[in-house]
Order: C-alpha cells, then structure tokens, then sequence
C-alpha cells in the first residue's frame, strides 16, 4: 500500500498535470471563426475601504457642549462612532428603525421638556427594538421589573407596559426629571439612567466632581453617552460615515387608532378579525399584550392599537418617502 505521504504528493502532481492539460487545451482551442480563444485572467479589486472619521468641530449632548479639546473625551467619542459606523447592519437597522419610532419618542420627551437629543438614548439601550437583557431588563427603555413596577408600571405574565413605546418613554422621562433636579445638568442625568443615581453619587462623592466628562465611571457608564452622541451623528449625517441609505429605504412610520378596553377579552384572534385584522399585526402594534387573552385590573383602561386600513402596505408616497417615479427621473 501507498503510504499517506506518497498518496498526497502523487495527488497533487495528478492535480497539476490536469491544470496544465485543461489549460493546453483551451489555449489550442479555436472558436467557429478558426482564430484562437484567448483565456484572460480577470483580477478583481477586493480592497476594502476602511478609514477614521472627522469629528463635527463642535459636538453637544442636550445642549451641553462635550470638551474635545480633551483627548479622553475626543477619543471616547471617535472609538464609538468606528464601532457603530463599522457595524454594518445593525447600525443599518438602527437607522432605518428611528425613522419609523423617533417622531413617537420626540412628542413624549418635548411634553416632558426633556431634551430632544436624548431620543438617542434609545439607540444605545436597546437599538429601537423591545430588546430583553440577560438580567432581564426590557423593552425600548430596558426597564427591570422591580423598578418598573415601583413607578407604577404594569409587569405580569398577562400585561408588561415595558414593551409599550409611550408609558415606557414616559417612565424615562420621569426618572431624567428627577435626576436632572438632583445633578442640575442633563449629561449627568442622562448618564444616571444607566448607572443609576447611587453607583453616580458614590463616585461623586469620591472624585468630587460633578461633570460627567470629569468622572471616573463604570465601563459601561462611561460608554453611554458618547454611544448615544455616535448613533445621532450615524442617524442625521449617515452618507458621511459611509452609510448609502436612500431615503425609500427608512422605516415609514406606524398608522393606527386605538380602541378603549376595559373588560375580559377571551380571545384576541377573535378580537382582531373583528376590526378587519389579524392576531400577528394586533401582538405587533401591542407587544406589552403577553397572552394571546386579556384579563384586566379592576378599575383600569387600556387603549390598544388597532391597524389602519393598509398599514401594511407598503406605499412609497404616504410615507413621505421618495417614490420610485421620482427616483427613476434622477
């Protein structure tokens, strides 16, 4: 028998000697006209285009002006919009789903008189998205159960308002109101939602400082708001950090009315044939609705989102997008 080392070095001149002869063959080969075919090697360009980004000269966070004159703070920044602008496709999703849910977070936080930026908080939460952590905080504004029900949301196997956009949105707004009293700046009090007020006030009270750009925080604290600042850069300015988004291709926003409830509802596949939809877009527009039934507290009210009439279709026009007429006539 052949050993394994002889086998593999007859196999590889068996291998070449076919090369050479398929390539013999082609190059003898004449075409119908009787001239020779010739065999061309095609190389293609593969380089991919990676590079850093030019900071904005001035870059503020709710108003207040982040220090780059700082190499910390500039560096922080820059490693934060290189990690979201290099990930592809989620960065992709993000910005095409704060289209659809930012005008929803804008209303909220403006009757609130919280800053319109810290819409962006969302994107570095839980990317638009009713996301669920390993220690179990959830939905857009990752609220944990203990805490979400302190602040009277609530949290059962039948109803979680923690996936609901708007109550969600307004328990954060709560919590920025109260921290914003407490710290007297927004930075701060955006970068307690994620920390927490007491992990912030021990480090204040060890460092003495009270600037966020200032402190020494946790990892992912000290993360959050130059995470949020990146995605606001991505999602106003995307072609300038290489993202070629047309505008047809953002997420339209979500049409729909709302039905008042208040009592027992047995069967929500029922319930949505009834309004002219289905139990897939009902759980969709309610995702804080757990149970395919409803069972509701006494005395309470819940307003669900019933689909309009062609929500689902896709039309490029309604949406305030750009249609394709219009994008063939370029």
């Amino acid at each position: 028998m052949i050993n394994s080392k002889r086998k593999t070095v007859l196999t590889g001149f068996v291998m070449m000697g076919t090369v050479i002869i398929i390539l013999s063959i082609a190059q003898s080969f004449k075409g119908f006209n009787g001239s020779p075919v010739t065999v061309k090697h095609h190389v293609v360009d593969s380089i991919y285009n990676i590079k850093s980004f030019d900071l904005p000269e001035e870059v503020t966070f709710a108003g207040e002006k982040m220090p780059l004159e700082n190499f910390d703070t500039r560096e922080s920044l820059e490693r934060e919009i290189l990690i979201s602008a290099y990930r592809h496709s989620s960065s992709i999703l993000i910005i095409m789903k704060a289209h659809r849910y930012l005008p929803l977070i804008e209303k909220i936080l403006k009757k609130n008189n919280i800053p319109d930026d810290f819409k962006y908080l969302v994107a570095a939460e839980s990317e638009y998205s009713n996301m669920v952590s390993p220690a179990g905080a959830t939905g857009f504004w990752q609220i944990m159960p203990e805490t979400g029900k302190e602040e009277g949301l609530e949290i059962n196997s039948i109803v979680d308002e923690r996936y609901d956009v708007e109550k969600s949105t307004q328990f954060a707004c709560d919590y920025f109101i109260r921290s914003y009293e407490k710290y007297g700046n927004w930075t701060l009090a955006a970068a307690s939602y994620d920390g927490g007020r007491g992990a912030v006030d021990e480090q204040i009270d060890i460092q003495h400082q009270k600037n966020y750009y200032d402190l020494l925080l946790s990892e992912e604290t000290a993360r959050y708001i130059f995470r949020a600042v990146a995605y606001k850069l991505l999602i106003t300015d995307p072609e300038k950090y290489g993202f070629n988004i047309e505008n047809r291709d953002l997420y339209p926003e979500l049409k729909y009315y709302e039905v008042k409830v208040d009592t027992a509802i047995t069967d929500f596949s029922s319930f949505a044939q009834k309004f002219g939809t289905n139990y897939k877009m009902l759980k969709f527009l309610n995702p804080w609705l757990r149970k395919p039934y409803l069972t509701p507290k006494s005395n309470k009210e819940y307003m669900i989102k019933i689909p309009s009439e062609r929500m689902r279709n896709i039309d490029k026009n309604e949406t305030g997008n750009i249609s394709f007429d219009q994008e063939k006539s370029k």
